[in-house]
């Protein structure tokens, strides 16, 4: 058996609960060092900046980006979320710099791997392979996946999980909120302790890979009559809670279809769009991490490949039946009914509502009125983003009114969000009107 290390050099990932400690305690003055250089700058040019503009700069923002890359693990899950889930609301500056955790090339070096993968198959965990490729062909938060060879010819996709993620997951997410409170980004009045609980939980979940391998396996059988997506098959055999071995599919990113033919876009975003709808309203059984590297496209199939379902999760029937009411009130262009059914579900809070409802009332005017327009919906015409990004903002800088959605309702507004980024990239034009009359009671056929 022969190994590739590739050209990069790997970076070991900090295990220890200290050793990843002295990073954030390393972050945290880097960014305090920041916001006094940038400080001093801005007064020598006669200027007065405030706390949270000096906190938000380009520096810091790229601090925390290559910090969080290097624990992985939670901490860079969160900056991971954060960049996915905020969509067309983040600055550009700052989007910019927080995408480079969903693609940053750190890794394990050769040496820390073996370490790993001897501790889940053994000493001679070499013998099972004709051959092992010692660089991985992703790196992502929880672990990073490797392209393997079985005796008898088999190709497999490892994924091998860094060292301490799992036990690291509970501190990490803790110095994470800390972070984002000393800064002042979060309100001290908004109660985040719910969410984070529910962020470790997920967190822990993801790190299962016992758990991620049902997932893998569940949703091969839902799909075994869908042509159009191809799903992994597990090797459960090689499969343990810290390695998940699956068959590997071939694939080139899914951001390639951008030059593909427009039929093309549309009908794969038509096929992603159709089965979050599945998702929520028929198996309640929901992948809800949208990163666009969980897709992946075969030119010469043409068809669509979903990996990484350690973010798949069960849904209560409510979180359903509140985006069923809220998609039927939309499509019958009831604006009361809108809100209302938005209040109902969490989306919105009644502070919002109560004091800023002429804003709240213009963004549901805007959404109504691309919804209502008698053709497919053009993901790619994103003029109404900039309104909605504007009056959104003006009701964000009002902190007393901040809410948080329930958490099942904030994982399937992530899969939504990050799906409708997908359809934008690819400029997709979809009969979403259609598509939900199937779903909702009243929309239009």
């Amino acid at each position: 058996m022969t190994e590739d290390s590739g050209n990069s050099a790997g970076r070991a990932i900090p295990s220890g609960r200290l050793a990843r400690l002295g990073v954030f305690g390393k972050l945290a003055g880097g960014v305090a060092g920041g916001v006094v250089a940038e400080g001093a700058r801005r007064l020598a040019n006669g200027e007065r900046p405030k706390i949270g503009d000096l906190l938000l700069t380009p520096a810091n923002a790229t601090r925390v980006a290559d910090q969080l890359s290097h624990l992985r693990g939670a901490a860079m899950k969160l900056g991971q979320m954060i960049s996915m889930d905020a969509g067309d609301m983040l600055p550009p500056e700052l989007a910019t710099i927080l995408a480079r955790l969903r693609n940053n090339a750190n890794h394990m070096p050769p040496q820390q791997l073996d370490r790993v993968l001897a501790a889940e198959w053994g000493k001679d965990w070499r013998r099972r392979f004709a051959h092992f490729q010692a660089h991985p062909v992703a790196a992502a938060s929880i672990g990073q996946v490797h392209r393997a060879r079985l005796p008898d010819g088999t190709e497999l996709a490892v994924k091998v999980q860094y060292p301490g993620v799992k036990e690291s997951i509970d501190a990490d997410v803790d110095n994470v909120a800390t972070l984002l409170r000393v800064s002042g980004m979060l309100p001290k009045a908004l109660d985040i302790a719910p969410l984070l609980d529910e962020a470790k939980k997920q967190l822990h979940e993801e790190a299962d890979y016992l758990r991620e391998a049902q997932m893998l396996a569940r949703y091969g059988e839902l799909l075994a009559d869908q042509s159009q997506f191809v799903v992994p098959a597990l090797y459960s055999e090689l499969t343990t809670p810290r390695v998940l071995a699956m068959s590997f599919v071939t694939g080139v990113p899914v951001e390639t279809l951008e030059t593909a033919p427009q039929d093309v876009r549309d009908r794969v975003m038509h096929d992603l769009i159709s089965l979050v709808l599945r998702e929520l309203f028929d198996w309640r059984l929901m992948q809800t991490d949208p990163n666009f590297a969980n897709y992946r496209w075969q030119p010469e199939t043409e068809k669509l490949v979903l990996l990484d379902f350690g973010a798949a999760r069960p849904l209560p029937a409510e979180t359903g039946e509140g985006y069923r009411r809220l998609l039927t009130a939309a499509f019958a262009g009831d604006r009361d009914a809108v809100r209302d059914a938005a209040i109902a579900a969490g989306f919105l809070g009644e502070a919002a509502v109560l004091q800023h409802r002429e804003l709240v009332d213009r963004m549901i005017d805007v959404i109504l009125a691309e919804l209502a327009k008698p053709r497919p919906f053009d993901f790619g015409d994103r003029t109404f983003v900039g309104v909605l990004r504007e009056q959104g903002t003006e009701i964000a800088r009002d902190r007393d009114t901040w809410h948080l959605p329930p958490i099942d309702t904030l994982f399937v507004q992530r899969k939504i969000s990050g799906t409708a980024l997908l359809a934008a990239r690819l400029k997709a034009r979809v009969d979403i009107r259609t598509m939900v009359a199937a779903y909702c009671d009243g929309a239009p056929s």
